[in-house]
């Protein structure tokens, strides 16, 4: 995932476009379970190279969102040349308002206040059990089902030599209240 130019809907609200280091694309991918059966989605999805990883590495079939139209074209390219474009997609639009039913593992490299606008829609429409997994920030009072630190060689100026990854599993929806037996 990448801090792609994500677009708020109700202020025009853009993160800058920041790649993803290639180890912790995989790593994201390897640490949320990806696996063939899995519907990869990226939400800000730059250069496509989590989507296009997941389909090469890991076997998935997937979708970038991103809403800068020259990144979606540069992605479709990269994703002709990596030989995987009969298996991932990508869409220009906005991550607020993507469709995100068919997804079982979302990948988010965007601003902390990108991600808390997004945190109801992932429980509205994840099914149980799918990974949620995020690059560099946490989601607000959701606490990680796990966490990473990983040391990473080349990042970008001033960012250090280290990268988190964090990973949630979405819990079932309950409604009612729970009884013991007596």
């Amino acid at each position: 995932m990448t801090v792609a130019a994500a677009q708020a809907q109700d202020g025009g609200e853009r993160a800058p476009f920041v790649t993803t280091p290639d180890e912790v694309v995989e790593r994201m991918l390897a640490f949320s379970g990806t696996r063939e059966d899995d519907f990869v989605m990226d939400l800000g999805s730059g250069d496509g190279r989590i989507v296009i990883a997941a389909a090469q590495k890991f076997g998935a079939r997937g979708l970038g969102v991103e809403i800068d139209a020259r990144l979606v074209a540069l992605s479709r390219e990269n994703a002709r040349r990596a030989g995987v474009a009969g298996r991932v997609a990508f869409e220009e639009g906005d991550v607020l308002t993507a469709d995100l039913r068919r997804a079982t593992v979302v990948t988010i490299y965007l601003l902390p206040f990108l991600i808390d606008k997004l945190q109801p829609k992932l429980l509205q429409e994840l099914r149980p059990g799918a990974r949620i997994v995020t690059h560099a920030f946490a989601m607000t009072g959701w606490k990680p089902d796990r966490t990473e630190t990983m040391r990473i060689a080349k990042r970008h100026p001033g960012q250090g030599d280290e990268s988190r990854i964090f990973l949630w599993l979405v819990p079932a929806q309950v409604r009612g209240s729970w009884q013991g037996r007596d």
